[in-house]
């Protein structure tokens, strides 16, 4: 395993790289890193009988898609905004706008911070018997706060009121490494690794390697008897009970890349095989739900699920598809960008066929307006993993289906600050998700806003 703390030339070289997405392929995309094919142990059978929490009447089985033949070390992570407009491909005014708006959004959770240290103390997940306990959405969304006020003013990291926000969110580790969150456990735990992986102090470093410890050992692979012909294989999700999804999967890689996991980790190889099943991609996905249009739903576990086709009236599972058309699901936004994203944090090439897919989806469905597929709903969500992904895909301007030139982060600036409360709060009038909730949907378009203002390294 490669930790930040001690992160390889092979990363650092990642830095200098174009990925080459816009329109057609290029006839070689450059290298990012050094070559590699994945680490031994990723399809090999379990040895084990299937875990009784996995009911196998539900589980589908057929053929994984095939390993990928070369693997490129993704972009490293940045957690901290550029110094000067100047490190940024926007103009002076989109700066200064983002930075405003950025600087409002803090203003507002500094007010609607707690006195222990937390934010949102008062919702739980599910009821529970342990008062004193930590509630796992306030785990988890302090966690995110914490990681929204060191990217843009790490100063702030030495105030009374953060050391109480980082306190706060150690007193929720287990002894197994992980950070208590029931049934949202996985989500967590790949909240608090940013966090502690933007701090990047080393007196976090053994709290941040078990738990990221605990998240490869969570994922549903070999260990739990599961074969790579099944459609569990190599996901995260809720609980001791609940299915793998895409939203916990893509979480549970933002963790490990953050932390400095390579991509030829068997763990992220597992899970890209997951990744790569959620896809409507009939060249790697041969599920019976698949579709083509390169987009993602957001599972392919117990025959495949997403919202999109339930927005749709087709029902979640496309049990509703009238008689006669086969089963398919439809493909969405937010669940598209997160695939988009995994897939180049597990590795993979610009021009390998699923990442031109997923790019293509985007550029034909290309907006700020809504979350496509499911138009208000998870709208912040949406606008942070869009905005991860595409600084992720290293294109400064995106070129839309119908030949559109789009600088990304100055329309991503403008679409999310139409949207600010003048007290500097965001919130979604279409309750889903916990967006409804000021802090945690402010928290979301300060996060955007600030991958916006990361610094671009130039090429020669």
């Amino acid at each position: 395993m490669t930790w930040r703390m001690t992160v390889t030339l092979s990363i650092l070289a990642a830095a200098l790289a174009v990925s080459g997405l816009a329109g057609q392929p290029p006839a070689s995309a450059p290298a990012r890193g050094t070559a590699a094919t994945p680490r031994g142990g990723v399809y090999e059978p379990p040895d084990r009988p299937l875990d009784r929490r996995i009911d196998p009447d539900k589980v589908t089985e057929y053929d994984p898609p095939p390993l990928p033949q070369r693997l490129i070390q993704p972009m490293p992570p940045e957690f901290r905004l550029a110094a000067t407009p100047q490190e940024v491909p926007i103009s002076r005014e989109h700066w200064h706008k983002a930075k405003q708006a950025i600087d409002k959004g803090l203003a507002y959770l500094d007010s609607t911070q707690e006195v222990n240290g937390g934010w949102l103390t008062h919702l739980h997940a599910t009821p529970t018997d342990e008062p004193d306990t930590p509630s796992a959405i306030a785990v988890a969304v302090t966690a995110l706060a914490i990681k929204a006020y060191a990217q843009a003013r790490p100063e702030l990291l030495g105030e009374m009121r953060l050391i109480l926000a980082i306190r706060f969110v150690r007193s929720a580790q287990r002894a197994d490494g992980a950070f208590e969150g029931g049934a949202l456990t996985n989500y967590v735990t790949s909240a608090v690794v940013m966090a502690l992986a933007t701090i990047d102090r080393r007196d976090f470093h053994e709290e941040l390697q078990d738990a990221t410890l605990w998240l490869q050992r969570s994922q549903w692979d070999q260990g739990e008897g599961l074969s790579p012909r099944q459609d569990w294989f190599g996901g995260a999700g809720y609980g001791n009970q609940g299915r793998p999804d895409l939203s916990n999967t893509q979480s549970m890689l933002d963790a490990l890349h953050e932390a400095g996991i390579s991509p030829d980790e068997p763990s992220v190889q597992r899970a890209l095989v997951f990744v790569s099943r959620a896809q409507n991609l009939r060249a790697t996905n041969k599920a019976a739900w698949s579709g083509n249009d390169g987009g993602f739903v957001y599972t392919p576990a117990n025959g495949g699920e997403s919202f999109a086709s339930d927005a749709a009236g087709e029902g979640q599972y496309g049990e509703r598809i009238p008689a006669g058309r086969p089963r398919s699901l439809r493909s969405y936004g937010s669940m598209t960008y997160a695939g988009f994203k995994s897939m180049l944090h597990a590795g993979l090439t610009a021009d390998d066929v699923r990442v031109r897919a997923a790019f293509d989806w985007i550029r034909r469905h290309w907006t700020f307006d809504e979350n496509p597929g499911l138009g208000p709903q998870g709208l912040y969500y949406y606008y942070h993993t869009m905005a991860r992904a595409l600084r992720a895909g290293q294109q400064h301007i995106i070129t839309d289906i119908d030949g559109t030139e789009h600088n990304w982060r100055q329309e991503l600036i403008d679409a999310v600050c139409a949207r600010q409360r003048p007290d500097g709060r965001w919130q979604n009038p279409a309750d889903r998700w916990l967006e409804g909730e000021p802090v945690l949907a402010t928290i979301y378009s300060v996060l955007s806003l600030q991958e916006t203002l990361k610094p671009v390294i130039q090429t020669q």
